[in-house]
């Protein structure tokens, strides 16, 4: 599961990106954000699993200027731990100090934060915002447990773009929040966006109302408990007025609030820990996955117009070949290949030299190979087929075009009407040698209707002499053997009379109803392998693989099998992810 959150934020983040597409940046955004939340709360369920060293964290956010670093340090009971400035944006990076611990008790918080680098307070840089700190303070504050306490940088600067994701997951990691407010800031919106994103993870909250002046608690209290009211569902928190002090340049926390945090700590259970994860993931994945179910929706649409495609070029090989009565060659070609099996011996030798005069040679005539590319190369069938295939590219094409011109997904539509229509001309290549092969192999199926015939008329010794004798007379032995060497095509072979004869003979002999069972069986087994060989492992592999090969840079692309696998870890772990 953990895998699958790391891809959709990174295929988030990717399509983003890129400045052409046509969706709501705001919206993307806000989705990353939860996606970063989410990730890094699982990376802390992980290291709370296989119990890697990682202590009590306490995180002391709010927005820009309100007074963050100063009341890491009124917490801390120093006024040198956490940098202050009155200017905005002071602080980028999330900086830990370790009370009452040492960096060594800390050792789980490198593989928390992954590509984060940890780095001295002093070595952290703007050009480089892939850090936090993390330093022993040695201080020994009343107000504070065992923990290591957080200044993290401010989430609604104009920059705060650039390093949100280290204040995220700083935010994720908290087991406890300390949200920091001014009178001046205590109502913006960032704020209570920010505390609405965080009410899935369940942590306590005390809320620090900075910067006040004598009397001006009472007014901001109630306003202050609404706004809470309005994103969260759990209890209004525990608020601390903090009065600025001007001769220590710090607020003062006050005495009968000494406690605060250290109660905080009994409502912390890591226990609670999969059930919340599992609870953040089901909030949100209906949200995050609202353009991948768009993608799919119009995946499954695209290979309905693939199938459809198909059973209407296969409907047209029935009526235009199959059912055909002057186009279906198949069949005849199996009564050649019954001809040449009924040689009488008194007449071979009359036979053969009609055969000499009217074809080539007779050891070119028995050369398989020639005959089977003949038999391709003047098929009626394989000319048909390219028809079909090129006729249904064409609709496909229109249909595209139809598509992206419209819709929320019509870049999609229309980066794969513009895969169609690069790669239309070999597709057409590829049908036309897969025709062939599928031609070629064929033949057996055909020779074997010509044995069963011939077996059958063994069964019936007059219909075999009578077909015999048409053969001689008809010259019905002559067409079938110009046809193998190259003399007539095979779509001439169906209204050659000779040929007309001889079947009609069959037709209406003893075994006609045999007859026309083999050939409506011939007919189903053609019917079957064009579906098969041309079709579904042919031309229609290739185009639903065209999805596949979108630009990974403005789609998302992940797989419905990837999202069904997904779903089925969420909704097998109602009580507790299984981290992978």
């Amino acid at each position: 599961m953990l895998e699958f959150i790391q891809l959709l934020k990174h295929r988030y983040q990717t399509v983003l990106a890129q400045q052409s597409i046509a969706t709501d940046k705001t919206l993307y955004q806000q989705r990353i954000d939860k996606l970063i939340l989410a990730e890094a709360f699982m990376r802390k369920g992980q290291a709370v699993n296989q119990r890697n060293s990682l202590p009590l964290q306490i995180a002391v956010i709010g927005p820009t200027q309100v007074g963050k670093s100063s009341v890491v340090n009124v917490l801390l009971e120093t006024s040198a731990a956490a940098g202050v400035s009155p200017l905005a944006g002071y602080t980028v990076h999330p900086q830990g100090f370790c009370h009452r611990l040492d960096i060594a008790d800390c050792a789980g918080l490198q593989h928390y934060f992954g590509r984060f680098q940890c780095l001295p307070q002093e070595q952290l840089s703007k050009q480089r915002l892939d850090c936090y700190a993390l330093q022993n303070t040695f201080a020994e504050s009343s107000l504070l447990p065992e923990c290591v306490l957080w200044d993290t940088p401010d989430f609604d600067s104009i920059d705060s773009d650039t390093y949100r994701e280290g204040v995220i997951r700083t935010l994720a990691l908290a087991d406890i929040i300390v949200l920091v407010v001014s009178k001046e800031k205590y109502a913006d919106q960032t704020v209570w966006e920010m505390m609405a994103m965080l009410a899935g993870l369940q942590q306590p909250t005390l809320i620090c109302l900075n910067k006040l002046l004598e009397g001006a608690e009472a007014l901001l209290l109630p306003s202050l408990q609404e706004k809470w009211q309005q994103v969260r569902d759990d209890a209004f928190p525990d608020v601390i007025p903090l009065y600025y002090q001007k001769p220590i340049g710090l607020p003062i926390w006050p005495e009968a609030k000494k406690a605060s945090l250290l109660k905080l700590v009994s409502k912390i259970s890591a226990k609670k820990h999969p059930r919340i994860e599992q609870q953040l993931l089901q909030k949100y994945w209906a949200d995050w996955l609202q353009p991948i179910k768009a993608e799919h929706q119009s995946l499954a649409e695209w290979e309905a117009m693939v199938s459809k495609s198909m059973q209407e070029s296969l409907a047209s090989y029935q009526r235009d070949f199959l059912n055909h009565p002057h186009h279906y060659e198949t069949f005849q070609q199996a009564m050649a290949e019954l001809l040449t099996l009924l040689e009488i011996p008194g007449l071979a030798g009359f036979l053969t030299g009609a055969r000499k005069a009217m074809t080539w040679p007779v050891r070119q005539l028995m050369k398989f190979g020639r005959k089977q590319l003949h038999l391709t190369e003047t098929s009626h069938e394989i000319v048909l087929l390219k028809q079909i295939a090129e006729h249904s590219l064409i609709h496909l094409a229109e249909a595209l075009l139809d598509k992206s011109s419209q819709g929320e997904q019509a870049l999609w539509w229309k980066e794969l009407s513009q895969q169609l229509r690069s790669q239309r001309s070999q597709l057409l290549l590829d049908f036309a040698d897969n025709a062939k092969n599928y031609h070629l192999g064929f033949q057996q199926d055909v020779e074997q209707t010509a044995h069963s015939l011939y077996y059958k008329l063994q069964e019936q010794p007059l219909v075999l002499n009578s077909l015999r004798a048409t053969r001689v007379t008809a010259d019905a032995a002559v067409i079938a053997l110009t046809l193998h060497t190259g003399g007539i095509g095979v779509h001439d072979l169906v209204i050659a009379p000779a040929m007309l004869t001889v079947t009609s003979l069959l037709t209406e002999s003893a075994i006609g109803s045999y007859m026309q069972k083999l050939e409506s069986q011939l007919k189903k087994q053609q019917l079957q392998a064009v579906k098969q060989q041309l079709f579904v492992d042919g031309i229609n592999t290739k185009l639903l693989s065209l999805p596949a090969q979108l630009s990974a840079l403005s789609h998302f692309n992940i797989t419905p099998s990837q999202l069904s696998t997904a779903e089925q870890q969420l909704k097998e772990k109602r009580h507790g992810l299984r981290l992978l």
